[in-house]
């Protein structure tokens, strides 16, 4: 199981070391699709809770994190 991961997060690595900004634009879209429920009446628990804001925040902190390491 350990050596599954360690592979998947080689994987991971090579693939977002070639595409240093996908984690901070996928940010940023998650919070822009955020701010646009805010106005559709009845978005629901989604809108009321922020929840896509505040994935993206950390996606793209996580994002710039790794792009900087990388």
């Amino acid at each position: 199981m350990a050596e599954k991961f360690n592979l998947f997060l080689d994987k991971l690595s090579d693939y977002l070391a070639h595409r240093k900004g996908l984690m901070p634009v996928l940010g940023i879209v998650l919070v822009l699709i955020n701010a646009g429920l805010q106005f559709i009446p009845g978005s629901g628990w989604l809108a009321q809770t922020n929840l896509l804001l505040h994935l993206g925040v950390i996606v793209a902190i996580l994002g710039f994190m790794l792009a900087w390491a990388l």
